[in-house]
Formats: structure tokens, sequence, C-alpha cells
């Protein structure tokens, strides 16, 4: 499981998941990426689940990527303890994910065990993904820029 070798302090505010994802959120290495479409917490255990449906479905053909980090912690109490006492123990780690974000790439296969290969990861995550292509995005992206154009020249 992904974990960071060592933190500068054991325990993190909670946060919070408003707004776009600001970085990461350009396919940069593969052909096809899983775009985060709300916002979420994402547990190691659900990275390392859906990397190795990703690898499985491939049957190693391509190269993944994994663009996201669990570096954040998460505290638990035990159960059945009262109030107070200060905060639990870090008990796992997260990634915190904001819409937009693009979460796992895939290069070196066709584009059918590609898309399918991401399908899957998406059931193994607690939010809804959509599938892109790095021409689709690029095409977004140009129709994007054509539109800001067309609102500041009017």
């Amino acid at each position: 499981m992904l974990m960071p070798k060592r933190v500068k302090r054991r325990k993190q505010f909670r946060g919070r998941m408003t707004g776009k994802a600001l970085r990461g959120s350009t396919i940069t290495y593969g052909e096809y990426g899983l775009v985060a479409t709300e916002p979420c917490w994402i547990t190691a255990n659900q990275i390392e689940a859906a990397r190795i449906v990703m690898n499985r479905t491939m049957k190693r053909g391509g190269k993944v990527w994994i663009k996201i980090f669990p570096d954040k912690p998460v505290t638990q109490k035990p159960a059945e303890t009262r109030m107070g006492s200060g905060k639990g123990s870090p008990e796992y780690w997260v990634a915190v994910v904001k819409p937009g974000r693009v979460m796992f790439e895939i290069a070196g296969a066709d584009e059918e065990i590609s898309r399918k290969a991401l399908k899957l990861a998406s059931y193994k995550l607690p939010i809804k993904c959509k599938i892109i292509s790095k021409a689709e995005q690029k095409a977004a992206q140009a129709a994007e820029a054509e539109a800001e154009s067309a609102k500041a020249s009017s």
C-alpha cells in the first residue's frame, strides 16, 4: 500500500474539499485517463485495488501511472471510547481528490482494453469517474479557449 516514508507531523486537520482540481487535471503520460467528477477521500487500499485490477485486465500489456498519492493521515478513536482525551491515532492514509483530477493513466494498450481496464478500476473507487483520451481532452480545451476568446471579444 502507498504511504509516506516519513511525515513532519503525525496528525492533520480534516480540511475542505471545495472547488475544482487546480493541478493534475491533464493527461500527461498516457493515452487514456480516469478523471474524478466529484470530491472525495480515496484511501490507499482503494488505490491499490484499482491498480491491481488495471494490471490484470491489461495482462501486463501496457503501462499504468498512478497520479494520486495518499499523503493525508486519518485518525480514529477506538470503539466504545468516552468523549475527550485527545485526538485518536492515525489509522489509514488518504489522497484528497477534487473534481477534474486525473487519477490514473494508461498507455501501450489498444483503446478497447484501456477503456475496459479504467472502467473496472472506477468500480473500485467510491466516486463517479469518467474515462477520457488525450485527443478528447485537447479538443475540449481548444473549445473552451475558443469560447473564452469569443466571450472576451463581445
